[in-house]
């Protein structure tokens, strides 16, 4: 992704941009889900919705379904797109609230486009320019990272870009100020450079090995360190959107592909044994396993910098955050596009490190808010995992939004938050969290006015949603081979 969008966006005339990648290194291997935004960086490359598919082998993603987080036995949709639609003055989600309280059962998500659709195994695309019900819909893709690794690596070397195979066994630093001047490759060689891009991972080579940047950890808050993965074959219907399911000590993903499900369990050692929960997502798959099962084992939090000197940490190497709302790929995205904007000459202003690295330490930030919120707000007491979870501290940051919403059914929402409004009321009140009291404006509507709006709202969504095809026969429509069991 970093040498492909800074060929594009520069053009080869900043300097020539080497890439220098290991086969014998593995990927991670987990962010097959994406959010709305990977439409912009797709955009930004020039790649359209049609190759990107067919390159990676993608299907469309309409949200997430969380199953078992709130209770057992219950679920709720993070959709993308609008909820619902303006009732009087207030927001939407206070008429939602008040009709609540008088009694009203209707979950959040009915009032989502992309939610009951995708509950029907539905989808396509808003038409250009379409305003109506259509427009409310939002969507990102899964796909196969090995695949749009590879894709973009072609894309990158047509643009100019060295690629250069081997693995990096020497880093030189000048010493008069410990900037990176070189690295060297087992092949024996030696690449010297101005701006150092650091996309090794985990490793942090050069961000934490050699500059020894620092690291904020945040496992008390995100207590998962494990994660087994495995791919299954294709099964059932073609849903257009991610399962998550929690379980005792973590919970599972569930990522439909157009080849494939990927599958894995994100959990605590801490609290369940790494067999165990590799014995519970192995009895849980809902279909037939294509290899073993992978163990990868991380470590919650981000980097105390990620500029420093002038190296620059993309991906992992800046820090990590489990995959429950499919972020990584998207803070990758976001770091390039904040660095295009902050783009160092020679003589690397202290000022533009600054800068960046607090925009990006905002991404990471609230990113991490949203993903605690998810383990917070739950009524499980079925396991210590969860007693730990609703019991623990979390940040002054997400209490306040917490507090803010019980009280006033208000969310308030933070500089840089990339979970807007919809994202935020749909796991609030998918778990549970109901507030005290709504807005006074929302009163301003007669109780008949708003049952009876409310009441078509629901049956125009659903009815549209009716109408859509089914994610399977669109992807075939626009020429997508499906593989495995029938997919209709």
């Amino acid at each position: 992704m970093t040498a492909a969008l800074l060929a594009k966006l520069t053009q080869n005339k900043l300097g020539k941009i080497h890439l220098i990648e290991s086969e014998a290194i593995g990927t991670i291997g987990v962010g097959e889900a994406t959010i709305p935004p990977i439409l912009d960086f797709n955009r930004l490359l020039e790649i359209n919705d049609a190759d990107f598919l067919r390159e990676t082998r993608a299907t469309f993603k309409l949200g997430i379904e969380f199953r078992d987080w709130k209770r057992l036995g219950e679920s709720y949709m993070h959709p993308f797109g609008t909820v619902g639609a303006g009732v009087g003055r207030a927001a939407f989600h206070h008429s939602y609230i008040r009709a609540r309280m008088a009694g009203d059962p209707t979950p959040f998500e009915a009032y989502s486009l992309a939610s009951v659709a995708g509950r029907q195994a539905r989808f396509a695309p808003p038409p250009a320019g379409d305003r109506g019900v259509h427009s409310t819909i939002g969507y990102a893709f899964h796909f196969d990272a090995g695949l749009y690794a590879a894709f973009l690596r072609r894309y990158a070397e047509a643009r100019g870009v060295t690629r250069h195979e081997g693995r990096i066994i020497h880093v030189a630093q000048r010493p008069e100020d410990g900037f990176i001047s070189s690295v060297t490759t087992e092949n024996g060689l030696t690449l010297e450079g101005d701006l150092f891009m650091d996309c090794t991972g985990m490793q942090a080579l050069l961000m934490e090995k050699t500059l020894q940047t620092g690291f904020e950890d945040w496992s008390a808050w995100l207590p998962a360190s494990r994660a087994w993965a495995v791919p299954s074959a294709n099964a059932g219907p073609l849903l257009p959107y991610t399962r998550s399911t929690a379980h005792g000590a973590g919970w599972q993903w569930r990522i439909p592909l157009q080849h494939r499900i990927g599958n894995g369990i994100v959990f605590s050692h801490d609290f369940i044994e790494e067999t165990k929960a590799c014995d519970i997502l192995m009895s849980h798959l809902d279909s037939k396993a294509l290899m073993d099962p992978r163990l990868i084992r991380f470590r919650t939090g981000r980097s105390k910098a990620f500029w420093n000197k002038n190296v620059v940490a993309i991906g992992l190497s800046g820090g990590f955050m489990e995959p429950l709302e499919s972020t990584s790929i998207h803070l990758i995205h976001s770091s390039l596009i904040k660095l295009m904007d902050l783009f160092p000459d020679a003589d690397f202003n202290p000022l533009l490190a600054k800068q960046y690295n607090t925009a990006v330490g905002l991404d990471f930030e609230t990113i991490r808010d949203f993903l605690i919120l998810h383990y917070k707000v739950t009524e499980r007491t079925d396991s210590e995992f969860w007693n730990y979870c609703r019991n623990m501290s979390i940040p002054a940051s997400l209490q306040y939004k917490i507090d803010q919403f019980v009280e006033n059914g208000r969310v308030v929402m933070s500089r840089g938050d990339l979970f807007q409004l919809p994202s935020w009321l749909s796991v609030m009140l998918g778990q549970g969290l109901i507030p005290k009291r709504y807005d006074p404006l929302a009163k301003l509507v007669e109780s008949r006015t708003l049952t009876e709006t409310l009441a078509t709202m629901r049956e125009t969504i659903a009815s549209h949603a009716g109408r859509l095809p089914l994610h399977s026969q669109f992807l075939r429509q626009i020429g997508m081979e499906l593989s495995g069991e029938d997919q209709a």
